[in-house]
């Protein structure tokens, strides 16, 4: 049976057979990259961070690591090591601020947590759940903390206010880093191996992935919020014609 042959273009087959190779090739090559990436990134974290023995080195580290994931996202080409060291030397200390502020928040849900979880008693019981509740909140705060960081310019304890709003407002997004950041804790206790070289460069590639579409989303919905507002400010004819043109681009799409 021969192929089919179109009169104008020729034969098709061919040609869409080597076009789909070539798309997976290409994926293929994507994902490697990415993957090489990470892991390059995950090494520059660990590194950074023990250099700053841990609790001066952590909050740095990761700021850094976010700004370059954002970078990465946004399809903008860095040299990784050079643009990791000077995102961690300008952001020393600020990221300090974040990071030892998290640590000593994390330190004391755990130490009332065990404190609590060993009391018989129902309100020790009580207390210990309030706790665990509390810290899984917490957990959701980091998630979009230092992603926040990387985008938007504020005073930096506020940074821990605005993320904590963010995640109770931003539930279905909320459940989804949590169900990432669970996901990657479940897979590296299961091959520890994964730590060294993956395990916080993907929980964090994916995690600044996530909260930078939920920012730009945030940020569309507020830019047409204030539009309006400044809309009705002019009066309803303005308003009007916005809608109006609005309605015009819809149907011809």
């Amino acid at each position: 049976m021969g192929q089919f042959t179109d009169p104008v273009n020729g034969d098709l087959g061919r040609p869409r057979r080597i076009d789909m190779n070539a798309s997976w090739a290409l994926k293929a090559y994507t994902l490697f990259d990415t993957l090489l990436w990470i892991a390059c990134l995950n090494l520059l974290w660990l590194v950074f961070t023990l250099g700053g023995l841990v609790i001066f080195g952590v909050g740095p580290s990761t700021v850094a690591a976010h700004e370059l994931i954002r970078c990465r996202v946004r399809g903008d080409a860095v040299p990784l090591m050079p643009a990791f060291w000077g995102a961690y030397r300008r952001n020393f200390r600020r990221g300090n601020v974040l990071g030892v502020v998290a640590i000593f928040v994390a330190a004391m849900l755990f130490a009332n947590w065990k404190f609590f979880s060993v009391e018989p008693t129902f309100l020790a019981q009580l207390a210990a759940g309030v706790i665990v509740l509390l810290s899984i909140i917490f957990v959701a705060t980091l998630c979009y903390l230092f992603p926040m960081y990387a985008r938007y310019q504020l005073p930096v304890l506020r940074y821990f206010t605005q993320s904590s709003r963010f995640a109770l407002r931003n539930l279905a997004g909320t459940v989804l880093l949590l169900l990432v950041t669970a996901a990657v804790g479940i897979v590296s206790l299961r091959l520890p191996g994964l730590v060294p070289f993956f395990s916080v460069g993907v929980w964090m590639f994916l995690v600044g992935w996530l909260c930078d579409k939920f920012y730009s989303s945030n940020d569309e919905s507020m830019a047409d919020v204030s539009v309006g507002a400044t809309l009705e400010k002019r009066g309803p004819r303005a308003l009007a014609t916005v809608r109006k043109s609005q309605v015009k681009v819809a149907n011809l799409g």
